[in-house]
């Protein structure tokens, strides 16, 4: 899984924020003779920790031999994003079109493997497919970066070297396993690994072999492994076949925005006999849920259920977890969402959100620290300023609620 959010700055929704520069370059330059030189001592000061943790040398040798230093992972590592992605920007790209429909096309395709998988771990399938598309594009981007050199690079850079270091002591345990050659294991930039982007640690935990070769291969051409793989993550993790991650649901007029906070769980019955209805069929009343408005009071609301929290174990964003839900419902063939996206809001930069929570601060709506992220403090202060000035409480970090703050601070 990308896990990548373990180590990635992330803002507001947990969407991984966009880099400044859009378009990060497509080619890197050679390392540098420093950059070798410090990979180089590094690996031999891991060489000898890891031989003395057990891992044989003959092992060690042949996994590093031929990795150095990788500018594509310290670029990648080193720049981080300084401005929100709008949801929308993030759902049109990972809910497109192409994806639900390639998602439908490849679910016919895999129809045998996903009954497999079914008849095996408690998880729908169309959740499956949807992880799939949104980790690898039903393996088309399974990363071509060696995961030593990947994970080394990160090690060397300094800033992860423990977790990365453990991360290669479950790389010679998979290795050591014959569940791949060295040569084939590739990944992304911060060592995910094949078509449901597994950390070595998450492979070692939760990989399985459907296809009965023995080895638990999720780098191949063939997505058995990988898929069932996925599923039984999930499964580990609580997931609740027949359960809805998310539905899109429509409010009242007048409906107190307090409410829909992401984390207050009630039942059907309750949300229902304050006005709440699904856009599309009936409430589901299997297990309590709480309402969630990603773009504030302009947007969707969503009804977010108990296997909203086991996909955000697979990976910790809101927008994650809200885009695989949506995604496997259009894959299972639902219709696309009925309420708009404010897509005349300009996402706030994270200077501006310090720049509100310092306002906020000063006016004595306790918003916590003026990091730039939006987190409940943030949110619940934004919401108390916007009761007293009469304006619907969404708690969303706005231009004009950033105007109405300063003309407030004079």
């Amino acid at each position: 899984m990308r896990l990548i959010l373990a180590i990635l700055l992330t803002l507001s929704l947990g969407i991984p924020a966009i880099s400044m520069a859009q378009s990060s370059p497509t080619e890197f330059p050679a390392a540098t003779a420093d950059q070798q030189a410090r990979f180089a001592a590094w690996r031999d000061g891991f060489r000898t920790r890891a031989l003395g943790n057990g891992v044989p040398a003959a092992l060690f040798d042949s996994a590093f031999r031929g990795r150095g230093f990788n500018t594509e992972v310290a670029y990648r590592d080193a720049n981080q994003a300084e401005f929100r992605r709008a949801i929308w920007d993030y759902l049109d790209r990972a809910v497109s079109d192409t994806r639900i429909t390639n998602g439908r096309r490849l679910a016919r395709r895999n129809a045998r493997t996903l009954r497999a998988i079914e008849s095996r771990f408690p998880v729908d399938s169309q959740v499956v497919m949807s992880i799939w598309g949104m980790e690898s594009n039903y393996g088309a981007v399974r990363g071509d970066i060696p995961v030593v050199e990947a994970l080394g690079t990160l090690a060397t850079q300094g800033r992860r070297r423990s977790w990365a270091e453990r991360e290669l002591m479950n790389v010679f345990r998979i290795l050591g396993n014959g569940d791949v050659a060295p040569r084939n294991l590739t990944g992304s930039w911060a060592g995910a690994m094949g078509h449901t982007q597994f950390m070595p640690s998450s492979y070692l935990a939760y990989a399985r072999d459907l296809s009965g070769d023995g080895r638990r291969d999720v780098w191949g051409n063939n997505p058995a492994d990988a898929l069932a793989s996925a599923a039984n993550y999930l499964a580990e993790n609580g997931f609740q076949r027949g359960a809805p991650i998310v539905h899109e649901v429509l409010l009242p007029a007048g409906f107190d925005f307090a409410l829909v906070d992401g984390e207050t769980r009630n039942s059907a019955g309750f949300w229902a006999g304050l006005g709440v209805r699904r856009a599309e069929g009936a409430l589901y009343s299997g297990a309590p849920f709480a309402l969630w408005a990603p773009a504030g009071g302009r947007g969707p609301v969503f009804a977010i259920y108990p296997n909203f929290q086991v996909i955000k174990r697979y990976n910790n964003a809101d927008s994650y977890a809200l885009a695989v839900g949506l995604l496997a419902d259009r894959i299972n063939g639902a219709g696309p969402l009925l309420a708009a996206w404010p897509r005349d809001e300009r996402p706030l930069s994270a200077a501006e959100i310090v720049e509100i929570q310092t306002i906020l601060a000063r006016l004595g709506y306790a918003p916590g620290t003026a990091d730039g992220l939006m987190g409940p403090n943030t949110r619940n202060a934004i919401r108390g300023f916007q009761s007293a000035k009469g304006l619907l409480s969404d708690g969303e970090p706005t231009v004009a609620l950033l105007a109405l703050l300063r003309q407030e601070a004079g």
